[in-house]
């Protein structure tokens, strides 16, 4: 084999359609474009959502309800996923910089901790957010909340 020898696999390539170019080239006329109207023309574009004169779907539906702009997020971890932390790597402090490591929230995230689960180890967490049956929990099992 050499190099002048090499070609694609048979029925891998097709002939692009060569437009404008006369009656010879198959395409020729109206240069697959149909008869008349604004689509044979050049220049033709539509403008996105247009419908044919029918009222477009965005004017349609109504619009409705808002967006707080004050509104915070928060990243919510429960006191089950905690106590599971805990068995996992034998932590006595849970911190966003923990809560990081193991893959729960991303750096920017702010932390809430909710209350679902039960929590048996003594910790000391910080978050920026608690439930108050989460700290209610975490105070049953002797441990410490700090807000940050």
């Amino acid at each position: 084999m050499k190099l002048n020898e090499l070609k694609p696999a048979a029925g891998s390539t097709h002939y692009t359609k060569r437009i404008g170019r006369g009656q010879g080239s198959g395409h020729g006329g109206t240069s697959t474009r149909g008869h008349k109207g604004a689509k044979s023309r050049s220049g033709y574009k539509i403008k996105i959502g247009f419908e044919g004169g029918q009222m477009p779907l965005q004017r349609r539906v109504p619009k409705f309800g808002f967006k707080n702009i004050n509104r915070v997020e928060y990243k919510a971890i429960n006191l089950g996923v905690l106590q599971g932390l805990v068995d996992k790597f034998g932590w006595t402090v849970i911190d966003p910089q923990n809560l990081i490591e193991a893959g729960l929230v991303s750096k920017n995230a702010l932390i809430k901790i909710l209350g679902k689960g039960t929590l048996s180890a003594k910790l000391e967490v910080k978050a920026h957010a608690f439930s108050k049956s989460a700290v209610a929990a975490i105070e049953a099992a002797q441990g410490t909340v700090v807000k940050l």
